[in-house]
Formats: structure tokens, sequence, C-alpha cells
């Protein structure tokens, strides 16, 4: 019996009988042959961890473009908090750690440069629209190692398809991390906005403190304890509805005071311009764009729009500026 035969069946020792077991996964697109130390969900974990459009995360706006500061979240550090998070959550209930896990470094991938601003103008001037976690899972599928993608099961790309509220994933893995998403973003982004003196503390309306409580940590706290408490033992992942709706509330308020605020999101319009320059750019100069994707217009696997999306998106902030700038830009030049 190999390692991973051991992990297997070590998991129906020790997990929920709600859990996804990795040795009854729908596989993956591609056969392969099993990894001998692996399941498949540590190995789909594994792939994430090591791809390019993982360590891109890194270059990307969370909600504040460009702040001057160490501590403020990216892209990477918001996936990070999930799959902490969710990984806390589903140790407690028994299920799978290494598909939660999985989903959660996977969530964001397609994510575009400047956050929801560069989702937003992509959206826009995309014919067939723009949605982030649809273009994770084209990330993983497509783009991913020039072209083959990452082979992941269907139960990591199910949960990443649908961890946006809207979604409904198939497993409790996927609803975790889909809680967790929220979970994070919203405390996050209330602790780099008052980091960032866009709000106070005392600005958070008592209606939800009180609940939730008064500090990042107290509000974390309270919201994973509830998700465990009315978890526990069930086959769905459940918020009481009291923390249900103080979350909502919190979201709301956010939207409100630091989404759309205009101090906060004051350069987001030239963002969006920026970003529909490059569009419009590629889309008419299709031999600028790098030689990967040049070979997907080649064997027509997608449109011309399709492809300079996919080229845009996977920008970070850092690289999108520096090419717009070199495209705009007169360079200076000297005789020597």
């Amino acid at each position: 019996m190999t390692i991973r035969e051991n992990l297997e069946k070590r998991e129906h020792d020790i997990l929920s009988p709600y859990a996804a077991f990795s040795d009854e996964s729908k596989g993956r697109d591609t056969y392969e042959e099993q990894c001998d130390l692996r399941p498949v969900y540590q190995r789909d974990r594994d792939r994430i961890l090591h791809s390019k459009s993982f360590r891109r995360l890194k270059g990307k706006t969370q909600v504040f473009l460009a702040p001057e500061g160490d501590h403020y979240r990216t892209r990477m550090t918001h996936t990070l908090e999930v799959s902490q998070n969710a990984r806390t959550v589903a140790k407690a209930l028994r299920l799978n750690e290494d598909l939660t896990e999985a989903i959660a470094l996977g969530h964001d991938l397609g994510h575009t440069p400047f956050g929801h601003a560069g989702e937003r103008i992509l959206n826009e001037i995309y014919s067939e629209g723009f949605r982030h976690q649809e273009q994770s899972v084209r990330v993983v599928e497509c783009l991913e190692k020039d072209g083959e993608g990452l082979n992941l099961t269907v139960e990591v790309r199910d949960g990443i398809r649908n961890h946006s509220t809207s979604g409904n994933p198939s497993t409790l893995e996927g609803k975790i991390v889909r809680l967790c998403d929220k979970i994070a973003y919203v405390n996050s982004d209330i602790d780099d906005a008052i980091r960032g003196k866009v709000i106070k503390e005392e600005d958070i309306p008592r209606e939800y403190t009180e609940i939730l409580g008064n500090t990042l940590r107290e509000r974390l706290n309270t919201l994973i304890h509830d998700l465990i408490r009315n978890s526990m033992d069930k086959n769905d992942i459940i918020q009481s509805d009291t923390m249900r709706e103080a979350l909502t509330g919190l979201r709301a308020f956010m939207f409100e005071n630091v989404y759309v605020n205009s101090v906060a999101k004051a350069e987001e319009g030239k963002a969006e311009y920026m970003i529909g320059q490059l569009y419009k750019y590629y889309i008419d100069h299709v031999e600028k764009l790098p030689e990967e994707y040049g070979k997907m217009l080649k064997s027509g696997e997608a449109s011309v729009e399709r492809v300079v999306c996919d080229f845009i998106a996977g920008m970070t902030d850092r690289y999108a500026v520096a090419t717009y700038q070199s495209l705009t830009i007169p360079r200076t030049w000297s005789v020597l």
C-alpha cells in the first residue's frame, strides 16, 4: 500500500461522513497516474501554490490602489487569510482540509490588476463580459503552463467557480471557502481602511459591533465560531441569522463608506481608463502580444477579444502601469 493510499484510508477513518474524500473525487479532465505520496486534492493545492498566476497575486490590488505602506493587503495576503480561516473551519468540522485549501488558494487567480476596478472595466468592454471567478477557472484550465492548464480535479474547479456570494458549491469544503472569503475581505478591508484613515473604528455602527465585536480579532473569532457551531455534524455550512445579517450590514457599510468612497477610490478612474486603453491597443496590435498568447490566436483556440482579455487580466498592477507607460510616453534618447 502506498503512502497516498494510507492517507486516503485515514481520511475515511477520521473525517466526517459529509467530507469530500480524496479517493471518491470525480477526477480530472485528462487522466493522470496517481501520485504515490499525495492524494488528489493535496496535489491540486501544490499545483496552485507553484503556479505563476499565484505568484502574481502579490502584485495585485485588494482594495487600495498603490497604497504607501507595507502592511496593506494585496490579493495574495487576502488569499492566504481566506485559506487560514477556511482551514480552521474545515478542521473543526472534520472536513477535507486539502480540498478546502486548494479552493481557497485558487479562488482569485483570475482577478485583474487594480482589484474590482479592473474587473469592472473589463466586464464593460469585453463583449462576453468578465467575472473573476470564471477567469480563475480559465487560468487553471487553459492559461497556466503555457496553455496546458493545471488539470485540477472537478471539485477544486467547482469550488473556485462558485466562491462568490451568488455561487452554490457542490462540496461543503467549497461552501466554507465561499463564506470565509466574505468574512476575510470585509474584516481585513475594515482593518486597511482604518490604517488608511478612511474610517475610524468608532464609525462602524454599534448595531454590528455589539454583535460581532470591536476589533478585527474579535469579529473574526465571533464569525468563525458561529460558523463552526451551526455547521457541526450537518450536511451544510450554516451561519446563524444574527451573524449573517450583521455581516451583510457590515458589508453594506463598507460599500457606502469605503468601496465607493471618493478619497479611498480616487485613483480608480485612472486605472479603468488605463486598462481600457491597453485593451484597445492590443485589439488593434495583436502582433504585440506575448508569444504564448499569439499561439492561442494562431491555433484558433480563442477570439482576439478573449486572448487580449486573458493577457490584461493576468497583469500585475505594476506591469500594467509599465506597459501603458511604454506604449504612451515618449522615451528620451541620445546619440553617443
